[in-house]
């Protein structure tokens, strides 16, 4: 195997593992509240954990689905902050994990010309690489607003990492 083909496949393997993290902390987190919990508010400046979720299925679709995957670009953002209430918590996990399944292939399955072609999303130009570091750091990013809202919520840890010692030294 050639070194290009080493990296792309590292890329999309990390990618992947980074977008599963964010899942695993949010369905984490999402056991810790209750339904009416998981569309409150901070205060009107902020998002609802529910409005979070649904903005994350938006964007990864936009950036990854529609855009790396080229599809037609269906995304109603708008939409994604002015809902409050009409789906449980099930059904935005259920919604997520389709979303991020999807986008999972589309990432998988990228040609080289694929990563290396510049298309512009929102009006920022990316070339197929900048959409996946996008897509899995807006996941990553929103993902700790999350934890943040439910550990304020409940004043807990969430245990993201218990089991494994975080204070190994590097080898």
């Amino acid at each position: 195997m050639d070194k290009e083909t080493q990296l792309v496949e590292e890329l999309v393997k990390n990618a992947l593992y980074r977008m599963d993290e964010s899942t695993r902390m949010i369905k984490k987190s999402l056991a810790k509240i209750s339904e009416d919990e998981v569309w409150q508010k901070p205060n009107e400046s902020l998002n609802s954990i529910a409005n979070l979720i649904l903005h994350l299925c938006g964007n990864i679709s936009q950036y990854v689905i529609s855009s790396l995957g080229e599809t037609e670009d269906k995304r109603l953002r708008d939409s994604e902050f002015s809902l409050t209430s009409g789906l449980t918590k099930d059904e935005l996990l259920k919604k997520l994990e389709d979303v991020v399944g999807t986008a999972k292939r589309v990432i998988f399955d990228a040609t080289p010309s694929q990563l290396v072609k510049i298309r512009t999303v929102q009006g920022f130009s990316f070339s197929g690489v900048g959409i996946i570091l996008h897509a899995v750091e807006h996941y990553s990013y929103h993902t700790g607003q999350i934890a943040f809202w439910v550990k304020q919520l409940k004043n807990k840890d969430l245990g993201f990492y218990d089991g494994i010692d975080l204070n190994k030294k590097n080898k």
